[in-house]
């Protein structure tokens, strides 16, 4: 397997994704002045070679199904993460939907980041033992899309305040993930739709979602959601924080 550098051309030849991770990072701090910790680049390097699936946008889907990732739909959710759907953005492939049960609100990221296994594998367990939820959308049969709908006690990124519900009362929409042929079809929508449907049944009183404040660039920059999908449900504003807006409805 081969990859070539993004920034100089050069091309970095390899056995194996661990190798390859290894080679590119040599390269990387031989031949460029990056930022990035190492262990990032070396998950920017194996994402490359993991990344098979389309990147063509449909033009029309087909039947669209929506399930909650139960034990019999891991192994769909973890190759829509693997091959589907980080196709054309390989560095944000090493997250697994982790960061908001891990990462710590307002505070710059740590100076090295997991293996990208460590973090599959990680968010696998809490979907298998309660600690993470959420759906899968499906279109044909194949896995396109995925909602975190966790409660928020289950998220470090997203604590309440003393004036806000418990977290055990309320759902909290984290992320969106829509892998892309199937981006601009309303698939995030029907999740989010899927997601209040099923709220009362789960027990909560409240739903909450955290739109970036300001709009980001890109088809997956607005991974939370756009503001105006959560307007046009009757969510409101309730605090904004340093880079985005808590926004949140009664079941």
């Amino acid at each position: 397997m081969h990859l070539d550098c993004f920034e100089c051309g050069a091309t970095v030849e390899a056995g194996d994704l661990n190798d390859l991770g290894a080679r590119f990072l040599a390269h990387a701090r031989s031949s460029h002045d990056w930022p990035y910790p190492d262990q990032a680049i070396r998950n920017y390097a194996e994402a490359t070679q993991r990344l098979t699936g389309p990147s063509e946008r449909l033009a029309e889907l087909g039947e669209l199904t929506i399930h909650p990732v139960t034990a019999d739909r891991l192994d769909a959710w973890a190759a829509l993460f693997d091959h589907e759907a980080f196709v054309g953005r390989p560095e944000w492939a090493g997250c697994y939907c982790l960061e908001p049960h891990v990462a710590e609100a307002d505070t710059p990221p740590e100076a090295d980041v997991p293996h990208w296994r460590d973090n599959r594998e990680a968010m696998l367990r809490r979907l298998r033992d309660g600690g993470s939820f959420g759906y899968l959308a499906y279109v044909g049969g194949r896995p396109a899309g995925w909602v975190n709908a966790s409660w928020r006690a289950d998220y470090t990124l997203h604590p309440g305040t003393d004036a806000d519900p418990p977290g055990t009362e309320v759902v909290g929409i984290s992320c969106f993930i829509i892998a892309p042929p199937y981006r601009r079809h309303g698939l995030a929508a029907a999740l989010l739709d899927r997601v209040l449907a099923d709220a009362a049944d789960r027990g909560a009183a409240w739903i909450e979602a955290y739109p970036f404040t300001e709009v980001q660039d890109g088809d997956g920059g607005n991974f939370r959601g756009p503001r105006s999908m959560y307007d046009a449900r009757g969510f409101e504003p309730v605090r904004t924080r340093a880079r985005d807006t808590v926004v949140r409805r009664a079941v």
